[in-house]
């Protein structure tokens, strides 16, 4: 595994414990030598991750719309910077440069980004891991929500999406490490994905 896309919110969030887990798993996926995928910006848990895998001298792929440069002030440090037209685009380059997805708290845009993930995987379209840090609880009604669609009959048997939780931001690189050496591969699937996102 050598990049990591984390989603997650250009503000902070009510609790403080959101921004020290951000920069948690910021300086975890540098010492690992694991790089970031991100949104570009320079605010809220963005702007926190992207920040403490660079103090930790790792490595920062930013990849932001035109149209949201001065909305999410982009972050002029990262080692690359891609802007391209539109959120399109930027999520289907965010999907091709990593081989794992973290979800750190967030509003629609992270919960919308985290969804199309497990819709795609649910789908057979790709194998990267997908992972919720449910920081203080944060994911918890959305996992709630999940146990109700399976309860209700919308998501069936053997169309499970498949992901992972950790509470604490130091579990996420072995929790994905881990998932990645078992997850069997297929390359033409996410090939597939790539050409239809």
């Amino acid at each position: 595994m050598r990049t990591v896309c984390v989603y997650c919110g250009s503000g902070f969030g009510a609790d403080p414990i959101f921004r020290d887990a951000a920069t948690a798993l910021g300086h975890s996926l540098a010492a690992a030598g694991i790089g970031l995928v991100y949104g570009g910006g320079n605010v809220g848990l963005m702007g926190t991750v992207a920040r403490a895998v660079l103090d930790g001298g790792g490595h920062v792929t930013g990849i932001i719309p035109d149209f949201l440069k001065s909305r999410e002030r982009m972050l002029d440090d990262v080692q690359e910077t891609i802007v391209v037209h539109d959120m399109h685009t930027r999520k289907r380059l965010m999907f091709e440069r990593s081989d794992a997805f973290v979800a750190l708290p967030g509003g629609i845009g992270t919960l919308e980004e985290l969804v199309e993930q497990m819709t795609w995987a649910q789908l057979g379209q790709h194998t990267k891991p997908i992972l919720l840090l449910s920081v203080a609880g944060f994911w918890t009604p959305f996992l709630a929500l999940l146990d109700h669609m399976r309860e209700t009959g919308f998501i069936r048997e053997g169309l499970d999406p498949h992901y992972l939780v950790a509470q604490k931001p130091e579990d996420v690189v072995p929790l994905l490490t881990d998932a990645a050496r078992r997850a069997p591969a297929r390359p033409e699937a996410d090939a597939l994905v790539e050409e239809r996102f």
